[in-house]
């Protein structure tokens, strides 16, 4: 019989979608197979010719079950599917047996089962699909993923928890999640104060790591939608760090922070030279991860040669420097398949940090 757990969070960024690679990569160490579905897809891409959930092409690529992906992803939210629900042209039971039918056959074929959830607890009920209940129809026990911190914890969880209640679904865990290292021990005490008689494990994750919401080189591709030149095998490489090369070349690289994106205007020459000539340097290399390329004014021809010349990586963009600095700083950045670095930073501190067996053996 397949065993199952429904991955919810009492807000979005709180870390659904790491947890759910960890815990797929400690049930493996425990399971011989172990599934993942993502039952309602908001964010949808196009993936072997499939219209699928984002996380779903994720998973399935990383894990290796590519053939499965339409059944762990049953329902996408298209630009269209909310009009076509409301006007009746979707049927109303349709969702609902789509995630029942493709669970179903999940569980025949594997012998753990991760269910994530979309968003916040009430995404999804535009179709009367919340993630609430959403869990209720798969018979999933619930682990409730949340940020770090107490009073806020406490605040989101008792809101949360009422709309799982409503729906009748079964919230076995809280897990808090981006702690304060040095806070960990204390906050852990008094969430389980503040929940204990309710029947509901208190846990922790991860140590708040400005490290899992840094971008890879890949995924800034992706979010300006321009190619990324040089080296091809850099482009799971983290951006720990992101820097307005606006002082001189040598103030700019004596400050460079470790693995950062520089970011520099298309007539800056002579920074664009040094850095593609540092390129090739140990300790260079770790410090800078790649470059934008940002303005009108063509790269001169010269630079141009050293740059392709060097293979480091870079993105070239006609907007100005600034407003890309201040996009990337405001983006959060999730989790895709090529982000194979920080998938393997997960694994590995999800080894120490979560304890698989105990949240199994309450569900």
């Amino acid at each position: 019989m397949c065993r199952k757990i429904f991955i919810g969070a009492t807000g979005q960024h709180c870390g659904k979608t790491t947890i759910s690679l960890s815990l797929m990569h400690l049930a493996l160490k425990k399971y011989e197979r172990v599934g993942f579905m993502k039952p309602l897809g908001p964010k949808w891409v196009e993936f072997n010719g499939k219209i699928v959930d984002k996380d779903a092409a994720m998973f399935s690529s990383v894990f290796g079950v590519e053939e499965d992906v339409e059944l762990m992803s049953p329902v996408t939210l298209t630009a269209e599917t909310t009009r076509r629900f409301l006007d009746g042209e979707i049927k109303h039971d349709a969702p609902l047996k789509a995630m029942i039918n493709a669970c179903h056959k999940l569980e025949e074929k594997y012998d753990f089962l991760i269910i994530e959830g979309a968003g916040h607890s009430g995404v999804g009920s535009v179709i009367n699909m919340n993630n609430a209940r959403i869990a209720a129809e798969l018979k999933a026990p619930v682990l409730l993923v949340t940020g770090g911190g107490i009073g806020n914890v406490i605040d989101s969880v008792e809101l949360n928890l009422s709309l799982y209640q409503r729906e009748s679904a079964d919230v076995r865990v809280i897990m808090a999640n981006k702690l304060i290292a040095n806070k960990r021990a204390n906050t852990l005490t008094y969430l389980n104060k503040a929940f204990d008689g309710k029947g509901i494990m208190v846990t922790t994750a991860f140590d708040y790591l400005p490290t899992l919401a840094d971008p890879t080189l890949q995924h800034i591709s992706k979010l300006l939608s321009l190619p990324l030149k040089g080296d091809s095998n850099d482009q799971s490489r983290l951006c720990h760090n992101i820097q307005l090369g606006a002082a001189s070349s040598q103030i700019v690289i004596d400050h460079l922070a470790p693995s950062t994106l520089l970011i520099v205007t298309s007539s800056r020459d002579e920074l664009l030279v040094t850095a593609s000539s540092l390129h090739h340097i140990p300790e260079y290399r770790a410090r800078l991860a790649g470059l934008i390329i940002a303005g009108h004014v063509p790269v001169s021809n010269i630079t141009q040669r050293i740059l392709d010349d060097s293979n480091i990586p870079y993105i070239r963009i006609e907007e100005v420097s600034s407003e890309i600095f201040y996009q990337l700083r405001e983006h959060v950045s999730k989790i895709g398949p090529e982000d194979l670095e920080k998938i393997n930073l997960i694994n590995s501190i999800a080894e120490r940090y979560i304890d698989f067996n105990a949240i199994d053996s309450i569900i």
